[in-house]
């Protein structure tokens, strides 16, 4: 089974266009799943449903993006698991088989996959594809405490650090498409639910967080290196969130010797251009 988790919010339309795209190029429906997280104050979007696919819908408070893709997670099935938007699209005939190919080359479940979404193409897992069984090792793969960004930088960074580690288990699907319908990309208006997000909220949420993947990616390496009997310990660590700062940026990402450093100075340079646009300095740039 092949869970897509999508939180939605007042956009019942884009989630019946996601419905058909599923519908028609998904190779074998029996074993996808749609789980849907609503607000409960969006009425119009409750009676969200489809006779030709499995819908899960949860229906509950409003909450962090980090809390709405674990809701989904928990309620969810599939031995393979894709954060979805509603804003997506699936493009590619037989999309499911293909993905399905990823349990072949990675016996173990450990891997971090994304397709191309036509907009950040190989560049960043925007629809981060994951087993359940990395899920498990992971504990908190999409942590609660992002309210609306980062969650892909999140598990892409974790498996930057594997890989570090010496372990490439990341796998970029040119052939998979998901095309991501942002108002970025021109492809979308610029609706009240992109305009409500706080654009630059989470970028110290992320600072905070760097030991949590840091002690994840530690526990992938172990399973994969020990297998499933390995004693993998895991404590809640209750992340200092502060506010940025030039010094802080560099301590984090710049003298950090446990990620690759293409990806090392990428963040770098990347969140102090973020850093700068926050502040009024120039132009926001990014994401």
């Amino acid at each position: 089974m092949i869970s897509l988790l999508m939180p939605t919010r007042s956009r019942p339309a884009w989630v019946e266009r996601f419905f058909s795209s599923v519908i028609e190029h998904s190779e074998d429906l029996n074993s996808v799943e749609v789980v849907l997280y609503i607000d409960e104050d969006d009425v119009g979007s409750h009676h969200l449903d489809n006779s030709k696919v499995r819908v899960e819908r949860i229906i509950g408070p409003r909450m962090s993006m980090g809390s709405y893709n674990t809701a989904c997670l928990e309620r969810s099935c599939g031995d393979i698991v894709i954060l979805v938007n509603d804003d997506m699209m699936i493009k590619t005939p037989g999309w499911d088989e293909k993905i399905k190919t990823l349990s072949v080359e990675f016996s173990d479940g450990i891997y971090l996959a994304y397709g191309n979404d036509l907009f950040k193409g190989g560049k960043l897992c925007t629809f981060p594809i994951l087993s359940r069984h990395a899920c498990r090792i992971l504990v908190d793969p999409y942590p609660k405490d992002y309210q609306g960004a980062f969650i892909d930088y999140h598990l892409f960074d974790i498996f930057q650090r594997l890989k570090k580690m010496g372990h490439k288990r990341i796998r970029y699907l040119d052939d998979v498409v998901f095309e991501h319908m942002h108002f970025r990309a021109g492809k979308a208006d610029k609706d009240s639910v992109y305009t409500q997000r706080d654009r630059f909220g989470d970028d110290p949420v992320f600072v905070a967080l760097r030991n949590v993947r840091v002690s994840a990616a530690k526990r992938l390496r172990i399973a994969i290196e020990e297998g499933d009997t390995a004693d993998i310990r895991h404590r809640n660590e209750i992340p200092i969130i502060a506010k940025t700062s030039v010094l802080r940026l560099t301590k984090a990402f710049l003298f950090d010797k446990s990620l690759p450093i293409c990806w090392r100075f990428f963040l770098w340079y990347w969140f102090l251009g973020r850093y700068a646009a926050s502040n009024g300095w120039l132009r926001p740039f990014v994401h």
